[in-house]
């Protein structure tokens, strides 16, 4: 079997599984959202309701541009030492996400968009998934880095290191 039908097999396993989900969550959602703008403007009215609402997207925009900012800075620093930058890069996604939820109206969803924009519930996360599906976690590029750490001699921009390519094919 090619890999090409693989690949669409595959695909095709992972959208019978997620479609379910998705849809329960586009269902269960909103019924959740309206559920907790009812209870909540029956208990402080309504106009607090929709202050609280705006509020929420407000410190949640706010909180988003600076978690960003120092995810963005984290990302250039873990590419300058030669990291491969996993988790700056799902943080990012989780930024991404968390800044859509919040600027969602509803309570349920703000809850979510700021358990993915606080740093404190995030980086664990973020951390789990890059060690949980990360076949090279703790691989970094300084293990590709030339030459090796071991050598004497240090690897600099524009060095130009000699060498010698025997091709073993014809020996067969």
């Amino acid at each position: 079997m090619s890999s090409a039908t693989e690949i669409k097999n595959y695909m095709s396993a992972v959208r019978i599984r997620i479609f379910p989900i998705l849809m329960t969550l586009f269902l269960v959602i909103p019924i959740i959202e309206i559920y907790l703008l009812i209870q909540v403007g029956g208990y402080i009215g309504v106009l607090p309701t929709i202050a609280l609402v705006v509020l929420t997207a407000v410190i949640g925009a706010s909180l988003l541009r600076s978690q960003g900012m120092q995810t963005y800075l984290r990302f250039n620093q873990s590419l300058s030492e030669g990291r491969v930058p996993a988790n700056e890069v799902l943080e990012g996604v989780a930024l991404l996400i968390g800044g859509a939820l919040l600027l969602t109206p509803g309570f349920f969803t703000d809850l979510i968009g700021f358990f993915c924009l606080l740093p404190i519930t995030r980086q664990p996360v973020v951390t789990f998934i890059v060690n949980r599906f990360n076949p090279m976690s703790g691989m970094s590029m300084e293990g590709f880095v030339y030459p090796p750490s071991g050598s004497s001699s240090s690897h600099k921009p524009g060095n130009v290191y000699e060498g010698k390519v025997t091709d073993h094919s014809d020996e067969r």
